[in-house]
């Protein structure tokens, strides 16, 4: 991994140079309330953003409640969200999620990391991804681009985005942690992309230890 101070540098760059949150930065998938963000998330697993927002508009046409999500069939919900593949799996997850929701929350979504993780078919990613997006905490939400980028770079070293997440939360400054998750993520989708990344335009190529490994 890089040294502590380049992990200061990585982040002052990518704040000039990557947008942060804006204003009105809804839930995951742009949802206005913590219920729907958890299930927005789920739904998103393994599925693309189009595809998510597809699943997620269908179903929430239905119900946008636990009490009311309780009430449909899971035939129905399977319809709904079959875009985003899965769909029997993640059903399932919906039903587990809302009664255990309303037994254990009376319907309220926790906003702490160990309560929302309590929830079924909530992992480590969807519950920084709603406590940064709906409740608006300082932590670094840890999907595939944050992912990929962070080990490219080297601010962590790990396998798993849980242990990345880990890590960025022992690394990062305090002063990062409310919009790091934005720079990350638009380097990710703009710069540092899966394939071809545009090491040319990149602001930390001086840092990032896997452009160095490439032209050594």
């Amino acid at each position: 991994m890089i040294a502590t101070d380049q992990v200061e540098t990585v982040y002052r760059r990518l704040a000039k140079a990557m947008p942060g949150r804006t204003k009105n930065a809804k839930g995951p998938k742009g949802q206005p309330d913590a219920f729907r963000s958890c299930i927005s998330c789920m739904l998103s697993a393994q599925s693309l953003d189009r595809n998510t927002a597809k699943a997620s508009r269908a179903l929430f046409a239905l119900a946008q409640t636990p009490e009311d999500m309780l009430e449909l069939d899971d035939r129905d919900i399977a319809a709904a969200i079959k875009p985003c593949g899965l769909y029997n799996n993640k059903t399932r997850n919906i039903r587990k999620f809302c009664e255990h929701l309303l037994a254990e929350h009376a319907g309220i979504v926790p906003n702490t990391r160990d309560g929302l993780l309590s929830l079924p078919g909530i992992g480590r990613k969807c519950a920084d991804i709603v406590m940064s997006f709906t409740f608006g905490a300082d932590v670094i939400a840890v999907d595939t681009h944050v992912h990929r980028v962070c080990n490219r770079i080297g601010l962590t070293d790990a396998k798993v985005a849980d242990k990345t997440a880990q890590q960025l939360e022992e690394r990062s400054p305090d002063w990062a942690l409310q919009d790091g998750h934005f720079w990350l993520i638009q380097f990710g989708k703009k710069i540092c992309t899966s394939r071809s990344p545009k090491c040319d335009r990149c602001p930390v190529s001086d840092i990032c230890l896997w452009f160095a490994a490439q032209n050594k």
